[in-house]
């Protein structure tokens, strides 16, 4: 069983802070060609509960963000699930997009809104070692109010969808890759892609203590909150059996020219609570985490969701589970001068510490990795499918 370190509501802090904030964001958030590697240190912290830093860049912020499970998993529903911040994730950097290309456009936006549909299903079983996660390409509607021309409206859209590099994430099938330490030692990974990157830092080794906010009010408040809603019945999600579809609801703004956005995702199937999102996406101060921020901690948190319904299902001595992950994003020129946003494989360095055989842990490993809904994403060819409408007029886009 996992050991309880400390919880979410322990602390007393906010379920997202910045914990440094320095330099400046990479290139690829103020419109610039390049690339960057957002760095995920995440760990169980017992129960559902699950804490992440999130770095963006070498020279980035760094953000503290948490996430819990529903009643349908049986965790403490204290912050959001994994799927929710991968679907604000999407919706931030898209906004962030559309923001950045009517800004070099001059163009006047009035009112930008996103709803966002993500939708995934899981079959087989824990037990049985056949359990699988699947994903479906994003359903995407941008609804804008605005002077602007339909041509150059679509031209907007359709350039912010090419350059999104969390859209490219789930465009493009990406083979990630892993590697396992058991018990502080380095072990072959043998069923699954391998990391050819030397030895990450154990996050635990590196921290140095509990995560504390910066002390310089910068923060937007609320930048995730729970909220409320009358109470909904929920089951307890099957491990074996019958097939389990989910489907996270998503809808966003743009809140100020200077680049904040707010989201708020749901599950609709099986019901389960709301929650609140905002990201900046500004290059310099900015003072809520990014769309690709919140797209990164959500892969990392739905990979540790299924290792510990592995874990805790098969009864398996896993005493400590931690991550990192490494998630590398581009923004590129394309011959007709359009920027065009691109994705590369996570790469997940497992940390696990038990009593178990080398061969139960590399068994954890892959089944975390077969069964998350987001790796699921990942490796397909999810093109997402966009819809728009301007001042109440359906908005044609290109295919």
């Amino acid at each position: 069983m996992i050991q309880v370190t400390d919880t979410i509501e322990g602390s007393g802090f906010p379920l997202g802070f910045c914990v440094r904030r320095c330099g400046e964001r990479p290139r690829i958030f103020g419109g610039a060609t390049g690339q960057s590697v957002f760095r995920v240190d995440a760990r169980a912290l017992g129960g559902h509960q699950k804490e992440a830093i999130v770095n963006e860049g070498e020279q980035g912020p760094a953000w503290r963000l948490t996430s819990d499970e529903g009643p349908y998993l049986q965790g403490s529903d204290l912050a959001p699930f994994p799927l929710g911040f991968f679907n604000a994730g999407l919706q931030g950097d898209l906004l962030g997009r559309i923001r950045d290309f009517a800004d070099a456009r001059d163009i006047r936006l009035g009112t930008v809104t996103v709803e966002l549909v993500n939708s995934y299903s899981f079959s087989g079983s824990f037990f049985k070692g056949d359990g699988r996660g699947n994903a479906e390409p994003a359903q995407i509607r941008v609804v804008i109010d605005s002077p602007v021309s339909p041509d150059k409206a679509a031209h907007l859209i359709n350039a912010a969808v090419r350059a999104s590099p969390a859209l490219a994430a789930m465009r493009v099938p990406l083979t990630c890759t892993f590697a396992l330490y058991v018990n502080g030692v380095r072990r072959a990974v043998s069923s699954a892609a391998p990391s050819a990157a030397p030895d990450a830092p154990d996050p635990l080794k590196i921290s140095g203590g509990p995560p504390q906010p910066i002390a310089d009010g910068k923060d937007l408040d609320g930048n995730i909150a729970k909220i409320p809603q009358p109470p909904v019945e929920t089951k307890v999600m099957p491990s074996a059996g019958a097939r389990v579809e989910l489907q996270v609801l998503g809808k966003g703004r743009l809140v100020d020219p200077q680049g904040t956005a707010a989201m708020e995702t749901s599950l609709k199937a099986p019901p389960g609570s709301h929650f609140g999102f905002r990201t900046d996406e500004r290059t310099r101060n900015p003072q809520a985490p990014s769309g690709l921020a919140l797209l990164s901690a959500g892969v990392s948190f739905c990979y540790l969701t299924q290792l510990l319904r592995y874990t805790e299902y098969l009864k398996y001595k896993v005493r400590a589970i931690r991550l990192v992950q490494y998630n590398p994003f581009e923004l590129s020129a394309a011959g007709d001068g359009s920027l065009v946003g691109g994705a590369g494989p996570a790469d997940t360095h497992l940390f696990l510490h038990g009593d178990e055989p080398d061969e139960v842990m590399q068994r954890l490993l892959v089944m975390g990795a077969q069964t998350c809904y987001l790796h699921a994403a990942l490796r397909a060819s999810l093109p997402p499918v966009v819809s728009a409408e301007l001042n109440g007029s359906p908005l044609p886009l290109a295919g």
